[in-house]
């Protein structure tokens, strides 16, 4: 063999070597976990109020795990409940390893997760807050039950003017809260659910204890909590 065909593989190779090489693709971005959802539900009641909206939730591929139906005793204080909130709020954040949470609350839930954000640092941990018929200006029937959280529902409340003075939607959350024209529990109906700063959305005609398994409502829901 000549030398010049001896030549031939050792130029290929140096050829090769002078191409550049193509670049690895990048790695595809890590899906970001949805916040974890605490459900507040309101006087008389439980975490069972949520078992269709966490359902519909489970359903659209929201895990299981940062679904929180928490209950509470509803004849405490709303303060007693809004410090008892915070406690539930650090051992989701701490269980589920994630920065903010986000609040759905019906009727007198409101109350303390609002009294959470505004006294209790709460407005650095959560996302977004959602009000499902939240007498946050009080409601005439509240005089009809009893209770220490009863009282603090009244329209002019040293708990409500409390509440609702300055900013009524403090710090970086986005609020956002639902009424009904035909919600006989709150009096009246937009007047005290509605909160200045907030996306405030009337509802179609539903009774006080449809708004959580209302397929509409969660529709809108979800599409505040992003």
């Amino acid at each position: 063999m000549n030398n010049r065909l001896r030549a031939v593989p050792a130029a290929l190779l140096a050829f090769a070597a002078s191409v550049p090489q193509a670049a690895a693709a990048p790695a595809a971005p890590a899906t970001a976990e949805p916040d974890p959802i605490v459900f507040v539900h309101g006087w008389n009641s439980d975490g069972s109020t949520w078992d269709t909206m966490a359902g519909r939730f489970r359903a659209d591929g929201r895990p299981a795990g940062r679904l929180d139906q928490w209950t509470y005793p509803t004849n405490q204080s709303n303060v007693t409940t809004a410090h008892r909130l915070a406690a539930e709020i650090d051992r989701v954040l701490a269980a589920t390893g994630a920065a903010k949470v986000d609040l759905v609350t019906h009727s007198m839930g409101a109350l303390s997760s609002r009294y959470y954000l505004k006294h209790l640092g709460g407005d650095r941990k959560v996302d977004a807050w959602v009000s499902l018929a939240g007498p946050n200006h009080g409601t005439n029937t509240a005089y009809f039950c009893g209770g220490a959280s009863c009282p603090e529902m009244r329209p002019g409340s040293p708990f409500l003017n409390e509440l609702n003075a300055g900013d009524e939607t403090p710090g970086a959350p986005r609020y956002a809260t639902w009424w009904s024209p035909c919600d006989s529990v709150i009096n009246p109906d937009s007047g005290t659910v509605a909160l200045a700063g907030a996306v405030n959305t009337e509802t179609g005609c539903i009774r006080h204890t449809d708004f959580p398994v209302d397929a509409r409502v969660y529709e809108e829901v979800k599409t505040h909590l992003r």
